[in-house]
């Protein structure tokens, strides 16, 4: 392994890790309706898990609302039972064919417990930043002590590293800023 592929691979990983926490944060419930937030609710649909996605078109009706109109009338029941079994804390109702999720409005405690959720998923986050520069530096002393490289050519590349663990660092925290501001308005 060359410098060029040690910070290649630690990029392409710190990004991965910054995907991982993006997803994460988005199954964090804010006030408003998003369609993300049914992605991880399954239904037994002849005796198969499958995601409510692959069963139903998920669409949003207005900012608090999310409707699902499933693609087959029997579908309804175990969707609906789905919602509600899940830990999402959604109370469905039914209009015909079409399933309505009306979002509950956030109590203050609520909106304070999810921040504290939201801190933890970044900290984990950063966690795995830092993990990954530690890795690329081991990487990088290796080639030193197996004299691939000189010092110079290391401490160079552990300073690019350093560089990019920072703007990654700096991602997440501007993540976690945004989905505190959603969380905190009303």
């Amino acid at each position: 392994m060359n410098i060029a592929e040690i910070k290649k691979s630690a990029e392409q990983r710190m990004q991965k890790s910054l995907d991982a926490l993006k997803a994460d944060l988005g199954k964090v419930r804010t006030g408003r309706a998003h369609t993300g937030i049914l992605d991880h609710v399954s239904v037994d649909y002849y005796g198969t898990i499958t995601p409510i996605s692959q069963l139903a078109n998920i669409s949003l009706i207005d900012a608090r609302t999310i409707g699902i109109t499933p693609w087959e009338k029997k579908l309804i029941g175990p969707i609906e039972k789905a919602i509600r079994d899940s830990d999402l804390g959604l109370n469905p109702a039914t209009q015909g064919e079409l399933i309505r999720i009306p979002m509950p409005p956030l109590t203050e405690e609520r909106r304070r417990e999810l921040i504290k959720v939201v801190k933890g998923e970044g900290e984990n986050g950063k966690v795995a930043v830092r993990n990954l520069r530690r890795d690329a530096n081991t990487a990088l002393k290796d080639l030193l002590k197996a004299k691939s490289i000189p010092e110079d050519e290391e401490r160079r590349a552990q300073d690019d590293i350093q560089k990019l663990t920072d703007r990654f660092i700096v991602e997440i925290d501007k993540m976690l800023a945004a989905k505190e501001k959603d969380l905190l308005s009303v």
